[in-house]
């Protein structure tokens, strides 16, 4: 081998072994960190000493106990780390979301290094504290005031940047002014002790009754919203305003008057006042029992669900009004056809109850066998006559003893079947029929 030969060999060699140690990036020491919570850390975040790279994130796994594991590779010459080193989650800015890395805190130098493969436990790592778990300690009511809040000033400041930017001019002159200010309360020291003092007995008070006063906030914003909604009118209330109170002014004058005549009204109560007490006393018992009745009465009107209450019955009366009318109509029509019918029945509805009364009272007997029947003919054999010594019967001839079972020969008026009424109600003789009310059955 030539000397030329020998010197392009090594010269290959040593490029080799330059290439691995670039691209392998030296020896690298992994250690595992645990923390309570991974941070929002990914794979290949960086692991830095004093805001420079030193390694990467490996690995991030779940513990058994619900905790993350991160596997960081630490190079050399940073590695191996010694006893006492910490480590802490930190963001790289606040525009950013996966954009953590694992800042360490290395150990002294004269500390017991740490083999490969150790553990950091709980006592020797931070996790970072992100904006939702600061927000996390809050209670829903104080998160939703403040989200009203930030919208809040969002719209008050909506179009306004100008302005805005107008004011913060004169921010400087208000710290001035705020120091002059300050400069000569403090000149009075005894009055500003005691304004401090009685200011922090209010807040005092007022820190007593924070639920009140929250409740208090949150009903003014609600309120203060529920008035900005309505700015057009409280606008138009506003310049009506001056007028009304004129006329209330006015008002109040004539009210003087009936004040005075009201007094002879509060004069003439006064008796009857005292009778009151008793009479609410009575009357808060029919209240309490009224409150079934009412909840009852509540539900009739409005139910949840479909078809279940008077509300949804008035919905559907149109329907039934259109549905309705036309046999309403009709029956109004077969009503106003049937009153000569039965303006013709009426007169015999005495009859006609006494048929069913005696047809009833014949088949009432029964024995072993049920209900019987007794019938016995009867033939027109007799006419009797009423005389001042006394009814007598007299034989008819045979040939008008069927005078009164004939078709057209007798013409009983209504009300005829039974002997006539003191009161002179039957028989009845309609007009225009040719009837004869003579006839009645015999007796008183």
């Amino acid at each position: 081998m030539t000397l030329a030969r020998g010197l392009a060999v090594g010269a290959v060699g040593v490029a080799i072994v330059v290439a691995i140690l670039l691209l392998s990036g030296g020896s690298k020491h992994e250690y595992t960190l645990v923390f309570q919570s991974a941070g929002q850390l990914v794979k290949d975040n960086d692991v830095q000493i004093g805001g420079r790279r030193i390694g990467r994130v490996a690995e991030i796994k779940l513990s058994s106990n619900n905790l993350a594991e991160v596997r960081i590779q630490v190079d050399e010459p940073y590695a191996p780390l010694h006893q006492g080193t910490t480590a802490t989650i930190r963001s790289g800015s606040l525009s950013g979301v996966a954009n953590r890395y694992i800042s360490l805190a290395p150990g002294p130098n004269n500390g017991k290094k740490l083999d490969d493969g150790s553990t950091l436990g709980l006592d020797k790592t931070t996790t970072s504290v992100d904006l939702d778990q600061l927000f996390d300690t809050l209670d829903p009511d104080t998160r939703k005031n403040l989200q009203k809040v930030i919208k809040g000033s969002a719209q008050q400041y909506e179009g306004k940047g100008a302005q805005a930017n107008e004011a913060l001019k004169y921010f400087n002159p208000t710290l001035s002014t705020t120091a002059r200010l300050v400069n000569e309360l403090d000149r009075d020291q005894q009055s500003l002790q005691d304004f401090i003092v009685y200011t922090a007995r209010a807040t005092t008070a007022l820190a007593a009754k924070r639920d009140d006063i929250s409740s208090l906030v949150g009903n003014a914003n609600t309120a203060a919203g529920a008035i900005a909604s309505e700015s057009d009118s409280l606008n138009e209330a506003l310049s009506v305003l001056p007028r009304t109170l004129r006329q209330a002014n006015t008002t109040f004058v004539n009210l003087r008057s009936t004040l005075d005549d009201l007094d002879d009204l509060v004069d003439a109560s006064k008796p009857v006042a005292p009778k009151l007490a008793p009479f609410f006393k009575q009357l808060r018992p029919l209240v309490t029992d009224a409150r079934p009745t009412l909840r009852d009465l509540s539900s009739l009107i409005s139910r949840s669900g479909a078809n279940n209450d008077l509300i949804d019955l008035l919905k559907k009366q149109p329907q039934l009004t259109k549905v309705a009318t036309p046999t309403f109509q009709h029956s109004i029509k077969g009503l106003q056809q049937g009153t000569p019918v039965l303006q013709f029945i009426r007169p015999y509805a005495p009859d006609l109850i006494g048929w069913f009364r005696d047809f009833g009272q014949s088949t009432a007997n029964y024995d072993a066998n049920g209900h019987f029947a007794r019938i016995s003919p009867i033939v027109n054999a007799f006419q009797y006559t009423d005389t001042p010594a006394g009814g007598t019967l007299t034989a008819l001839q045979p040939a008008d003893r069927q005078v009164g079972l004939q078709s057209g020969k007798i013409k009983r008026c209504p009300g005829s079947s039974t002997q006539t009424a003191t009161d002179g109600s039957n028989p009845y003789a309609p007009e225009g029929s040719d009837c004869d009310p003579s006839i009645v059955p015999p007796g008183p």
